[in-house]
């Protein structure tokens, strides 16, 4: 296994407010932990909901006695939304704040994937695939037939999301299970990324470039390069 991570202030915010973790070894009974977390609210607030759920979500998971990958990764959730909402509760600066959350581990030849929110988990094989559901008004939109897939990134409205830690007791993630195999790239990133990059655009660099960290680079620099209207995060993993 191979892996890469990189987060970017963006070209039009002036603090970034997304989070990342990459660990290629053990956290707790996993292998590795690999996460990305784009946080919402007022002065600093959204920095520090992401950066809350990435070392209380990591810390969970030291102590999990859970018996499955998936089981394990749910309860981490939880337990993560709690101390945000806590820390919320504690000053009004960081009343409303919350934060997405996309995290994969590698166990055993199988990808464990969960998220809630609308940071992205990608999958490169054959050609580049859209793990993740985004919980987002733009994807309920599309879902009800009301806009194309196509007309996601550009909609007024593609910043509404409709599920995220810290907004509500008992959050509801989605999991994953997808079984790997030598070769495969998964991109996790926040939504400053695949708003400003079609998937077409990512699946030409990751195609393209063999180096992760060259790789990673592009992708951001790219996202600049459209606009960089929000900050840009992303972990890539091959899996060798």
């Amino acid at each position: 296994m191979d892996s890469f991570s990189l987060t970017d202030i963006g070209r039009t915010r002036d603090s970034n407010q997304d989070s990342v973790f990459s660990e290629e070894s053990s956290v707790g009974f996993f292998s590795n932990l690999f996460l990305v977390a784009d946080g919402m609210g007022g002065h600093n607030a959204g920095d520090l909901a992401s950066k809350i759920c990435i070392e209380e979500f990591v810390n969970a998971l030291k102590r999990s006695d859970k018996r499955t990958p998936v089981s394990a990764l749910e309860d981490a959730v939880a337990y993560a939304n709690g101390e945000i909402i806590k820390k919320a509760a504690s000053d009004p600066a960081y009343a409303g704040m919350g934060t997405t959350l996309v995290g994969m581990t590698v166990n055993d030849g199988t990808a464990y994937i969960v998220n809630i929110g609308d940071s992205r988990l990608y999958l490169m094989r054959d050609k580049l695939r859209q793990i993740t559901v985004d919980h987002s008004l733009v994807e309920e939109m599309v879902k009800n037939g009301e806009i194309g897939k196509d007309q996601m990134r550009t909609h007024p409205n593609k910043n509404i999301i409709t599920r995220a830690l810290g907004t509500t007791e008992s959050p509801v993630p989605d999991c994953f299970e997808i079984e790997v195999a030598e070769g495969d790239v998964f991109l996790l990133c926040s939504d400053g990324l695949s708003n400003m990059l079609d998937d077409r655009d990512m699946e030409k660099i990751i195609t393209e470039e063999k180096d992760l960290k060259v790789m990673g680079k592009k992708l951001v620099d790219a996202a600049n390069d459209a606009g960089g209207k929000d900050n840009i995060s992303v972990v890539l993993v091959r899996i060798d």
